[in-house]
């Protein structure tokens, strides 16, 4: 009997554990379905429809006619110029700021860290009218130039390429900072003792030591800032600029008239995402042309200042945080001014502006409140499971997904944007509308596209979580699910609420996917800013805009009280 018993209990034990086998595989499947659904099928359409005719004649002619019209030739020059030039821009002041911040203790350094982030939680959009507002030709400083310091004419501080470059560049220098900022924590300071020792002090120790160490970080937050840049389309629309590559790819897609402008737009979009992968290519081969593997977090002692370099530091930093913050300035006096024409600041304030947005036209909250949480969900259902097969397993196609979640921050808004209208135009099985034409295909592209924050916050937290923890409660009988819910989730929570809350201010901020997705009904606040601001409402558009800054920087804050831990670059 006992024999017998002993044999029931062996055999109920290994079918469950075929059973958990059957879940987990299963579990795995559904990740790699939804990633196939929805990040490969679209690429693959748009990559179909570039190579094709209208009649799905295979052809190369839709890329010769690119690669000889010599507007969109201008178009990818300026594209490339303007994204290599936001990376220097951000560059110059991204290192020294994380520099500064991570190697020496001055006044206000901790009020400096958090200001220095503050600037991303700005969608480009809402930053280029604040720019407007204040730099425009009717703006502040040109109002105050013209009345008071006798110019005739106004200074055209915005308009162009220039003004593009500026709003960019201050949008998305703290990716730049972040990224140095984690590549410098790892470098042990024994090697900047070493390097003294042998006399390299000051800007040679920086560049030959400290810089070079912080290659993966800066390749990293280089290519973020650059496929940002090169993605937007939004930004260069509101000052005039439309010969951008990404301004092309939106423009001759919403058009509905002209066949052959339409499938360029298509054409473009393939080739911003070519591109991008090529980038991502080069930068991950860069970066693996060296060993980094010896690098790991150390402590770092901040060094004191002098009395003058405080000073210089101080300045420094707050000149940069106040350019930075013009934008919110003209936000802000937009959303409550009344009658601001050609006064430096607004006549009267009122707040019918907010009443408006809020009360009157509530959707464009409600809407991107509602779709970031479904968004965030997505993140976190999907980008969980993909972060624990990422640290915990050895299962085949894990590292193809480390390189695909990857991609995805690679890739272009505007591409995968026109990538989802081409894939999804088509009614779904047991369906009588096309996904295009449904609400939810806005939470699920903001999901593809911003489920890399939550993957990597939770790996992140998985590294440093050791395995014999795991083991020990799953050699008491504990399954998978069960010692992850128990033991590991609570070890790694902060990790998966930190990358949540980054999605869900990205999915916030989102425009350049949204605004060519967008279901009439279902806007959220990006598309109605830009909708309100290109329709002459820019009071409207400001109003909004500082809600959805109010929210975005809510999130920063939560971010900041829960965990001090740096932001990873891209490749780790």
């Amino acid at each position: 009997m006992q024999l017998q018993g002993s044999a029931t209990t062996t055999v109920g034990k290994a079918r469950l554990q075929i059973r958990r086998n059957i879940g987990g595989l299963a579990c795995y499947l559904g990740i790699w379905a939804f990633l196939a659904i929805f990040l490969i099928y679209p690429l693959i359409r748009l990559f179909y429809d570039a190579f094709t005719t209208y009649e799905d004649t295979f052809t190369f002619m839709n890329f010769y006619d690119f690669f000889t019209d010599s507007f969109y030739l201008k178009s990818l020059v300026n594209s490339l110029l303007l994204g290599v030039g936001t990376v220097i821009t951000t560059s110059l002041i991204g290192i020294p700021f994380a520099f500064l911040l991570l190697r020496y203790d001055f006044p206000g350094r901790n009020l400096f860290s958090y200001l220095s982030i503050v600037p991303m939680i700005m969608p480009p959009l809402v930053g280029v009218m604040g720019f407007v507002f204040i730099m425009g030709r009717a703006g502040t400083v040109n109002v105050i130039l013209m009345d008071y310091f006798g110019f005739t004419k106004p200074v055209n501080f915005m308009y162009g390429i220039h003004g593009v470059l500026i709003v960019e560049t201050l949008h998305l220098f703290p990716l730049m900072t972040l990224s140095i900022v984690d590549a410098m924590g790892k470098i042990s300071p024994s090697l900047d003792e070493a390097a003294e020792s042998v006399g390299s002090r000051g800007l040679r120790k920086f560049w030959d030591i400290t810089f070079p160490l912080t290659t993966p970080g800066y390749v990293s937050g280089a290519l973020l800032v650059f496929i940002w840049t090169f993605a937007d389309f939004a930004t260069p629309l509101v000052v005039g600029i439309d010969d951008l590559l990404a301004s092309q790819a939106y423009l001759n897609i919403v058009q509905f008239v002209d066949r052959r402008l339409f499938k360029m737009g298509i054409v473009i979009s393939a080739i911003m995402i070519l591109l991008a992968i090529l980038f991502l290519i080069v930068a991950k081969r860069y970066v693996a042309m060296k060993d980094y593997s010896s690098l790991s977090y150390s402590m770092i002692e901040r060094k004191s200042l002098s009395r003058s370099g405080k000073v210089g530091v101080v300045v420094f930093l707050s000149s940069v945080l106040i350019l930075a913050f013009i934008p919110y300035l003209g936000i802000v006096l937009d959303s409550f001014g009344k009658g601001w024409a050609l006064t430096p600041i607004p006549v009267k304030y009122t707040l019918q502006y907010f009443q408006r947005v809020s009360i009157e036209t509530p959707k464009f909250i409600l809407n991107s409140l509602l779709y970031s949480g479904i968004t965030v969900m997505i993140c976190i259902v999907i980008g969980v499971p993909i972060a624990w097969v990422m640290a915990r397993t050895k299962l085949p196609g894990r590292d193809l997904l480390d390189s695909l979640t990857t991609l995805i921050l690679a890739l272009p808004g505007t591409g995968i944007g026109i990538a989802y209208l081409r894939a999804f135009r088509e009614p779904l099985p047991f369906f009588e509308t096309a996904l295009i034409g449904m609400w939810v295909v806005v939470p699920l592209v903001l999901g593809v596209r911003r489920l890399p924050y939550t993957v990597r916050g939770t790996f992140a937290s998985l590294q440093i979580v050791h395995r014999s923890f795991e083991e020990a409660a799953e050699s008491v009988g504990a399954g998978k699910p069960a010692t992850f819910r128990d033991v590991t989730l609570p070890l790694i929570w902060k990790g998966v609420l930190v990358g949540s809350l980054y999605s869900f201010i990205l999915a916030l901020q989102e425009a350049s996917a949204t605004l060519l997705l967008v279901v009439p009904g279902h806007e959220m606040m990006p598309v109605g800013i830009f909708n309100f601001y290109m329709g002459g409402s820019v009071n409207e558009a400001a109003a909004l805009g500082l809600i959805l800054i109010v929210l975005g920087a809510t999130c920063l804050f939560a971010i900041n009280k829960i965990t001090g831990a740096r932001a990873g670059g891209v490749f780790g």
